[in-house]
């Protein structure tokens, strides 16, 4: 007997119809997963499970355990969330309270749904942090989410799904902003629970090498239609539909041009070393150093890949590098000649639109209050005040166009957009500054196989077009292989192997670099989904 059995569903967000008729089921203890682009309904799909769309409309039923969900009341629901059912979610800077713990927040849910005191949970809680993979996890629980990585704020949202035990685990992208090894290490934990306590696994991803490891069935989605069903190795082996063929063929391919290795390098460091003070208690704190002693050289037109795992240093070096971190940053900084390391911020100012970053969450780093026209326009009317009203109008659609939008979107809204097309407007807003050098801190991490493939092209493509340096964050070895003419690989704060892409990535002399190569598994799986796409 189905533990969920999804029948006719439908999701109408007003006149919008976003999904259409369907209909799917998934045993007790069986891993199903959906994928397609972004847009596609997956995401709405799952979030109907729990009912946890803002102002939709239902049309079919969502039957758990035999019982209606639409049919539920709302403290009923509440009853439901979090310990026989529970969710992982996309973006855990966005779904996690920004005023209270992580710790707090994992104990909270098991206070509420299990009765335990608050020592018991709080012991609880330090054990669940463990279990997902959080170095230090009893200061981790002190930490808010502002103080984590991304991977970590990852690993603390997987902890809190987990916590009750749940019958049924929704899982949106459970692994987007984690580093191939942690990857490995989330997987068969999720495993291993699942094979525990015989849970019911319902996952979304883009990541379909994932999917090939992780699930027993898969379902793909097209423009709110589940158009394809079948065991994973039927469906990788012998692909029913044309569109399913062209998610599997979708994956990264070499994407660099060549540089003038003699040329002045645009950006240089040396002996760059952060350092951040970490409070114990009310009176006592220690240093802790983030980043120690990296150089690093960048020519205009190249792309530096920086690699490693959560919490290795990657963005704060990054940050460091251009001037925006809020660590005590030491060393040598030059960037076109200029000693930046030894600017004042009024100095720097006249610098900054040479210098763009695009941020890893799009969603959190747009403003929910502003239209896209005004956040794209912000940093032209601030660094070219001179333009007149028109013409930052027509420069914006100019923008957006380029990267292949349309200019008549200027008066929407951030959450209006799908993930993919928030990225592009990220991009939008920096490319419309022609800076010299964009710091990309995982820019497709959050994207399906098809958008991530389409922005990858768009920002080898601007590349191209402007010569902009690029410094390129990415735990996607696969991705860095694209993009990258040379990479830079991190653990605990320090550089341990740098060189050209091929080098390193194909004869790696590191224990640590070879280890994160025996995690990734892309290339083996690509082609295979290559050669089951023709």
């Amino acid at each position: 007997m189905s533990l969920l059995n999804i029948e006719h569903l439908s999701v109408a967000f007003g006149d919008a119809t976003v999904v259409d008729d369907v209909s799917f089921s998934i045993a007790p203890g069986e891993k199903f997963a959906l994928v397609g682009e972004s847009g596609s309904g997956k995401t709405v799909t799952a979030l109907s499970v729990l009912r946890l769309n803002q102002d939709a409309g239902y049309r079919g039923r969502i039957l758990f355990d035999g019982d209606d969900i639409l049919a539920k009341s709302e403290p009923a629901l509440r009853r439901l969330r979090g310990k026989d059912a529970a969710m992982i979610f996309q973006e855990p800077m966005t779904a996690l309270n920004p005023l209270f713990t992580v710790g707090n927040q994992i104990a909270e849910v098991l206070m509420l749904h299990e009765g335990l005191s608050g020592k018991a949970a709080a012991l609880r809680t330090v054990q669940l942090l463990e279990k997902t993979g959080i170095p230090e996890p009893a200061r981790r629980a002190l930490a808010y989410p502002h103080q984590l990585s991304g991977g970590q704020r990852q690993r603390a949202m997987i902890a809190m799904a987990l916590a009750c035990k749940p019958r049924l685990l929704i899982a949106d992208e459970p692994t987007t902003a984690l580093d191939v090894t942690i990857q490995v290490q989330i997987l068969e934990l999720l495993n291993q629970l699942q094979r525990e306590e015989n849970m019911a696994v319902l996952m979304i991803s883009h990541d379909l090498n994932l999917v090939r490891h992780f699930a027993d069935r898969v379902g793909v989605m097209e423009k709110g239609r589940l158009i394809e069903t079948a065991p994973v190795p039927e469906l990788f082996a012998n692909p029913r539909e044309a569109y399913t063929r062209k998610l599997l063929a979708s994956h990264p391919q070499r994407m660099v041009n060549l540089v003038d290795a003699g040329g002045a390098p645009l950006l240089q460091a040396q002996n760059v070393r952060c350092t951040f003070d970490i409070r114990e208690g009310w009176f006592r704190k220690r240093s802790f150093v983030a980043v120690d002693d990296v150089n690093l050289a960048l020519r205009p037109g190249e792309t530096v890949g920086i690699v490693g795992e959560s919490g290795s240093g990657k963005s704060t070096l990054g940050m460091a590098l251009l001037r925006l971190s809020v660590a005590r940053v030491s060393g040598a900084i030059h960037f076109r000649g200029q000693p930046i390391s030894e600017m004042s911020s009024g100095a720097l100012r006249p610098l900054r639109s040479q210098m763009q970053v695009v941020f890893q969450d799009p969603f959190a780093s747009l403003s929910p209050r502003r239209t896209i026209e005004q956040i794209v326009g912000e940093g032209l009317a601030l660094h070219q005040p001179q333009l007149t009203a028109q013409q930052l109008r027509q420069a914006v659609a100019a923008g957006l166009e380029e990267v292949g939008l349309s200019g008549a979107m200027l008066q929407r809204y951030p959450h209006e957009f799908s993930g993919g097309q928030r990225q592009r407007i990220a991009i939008a807003r920096v490319l419309v500054l022609k800076p010299a050098l964009v710091l990309l801190d995982e820019p497709t991490s959050s994207l399906d196989v098809s958008v991530q493939m389409q922005v990858l092209q768009l920002l080898a493509e601007l590349q191209r077009r402007y010569g902009i340096a690029y410094l390129f964050i990415s735990h996607d070895l696969a991705v860095i292989r694209a993009m990258a003419h040379r990479v830079l690989v991190m653990k605990d704060g320090r550089m341990v192997e740098q060189g050209g892409v091929d080098d390193v990535l194909s004869a790696p002399k590191e224990a640590y670099t070879q280890r994160l190569l025996a995690a990734s598994t892309y290339s083996v799986a690509g082609v295979d989904m290559q050669a089951a796409a023709q």
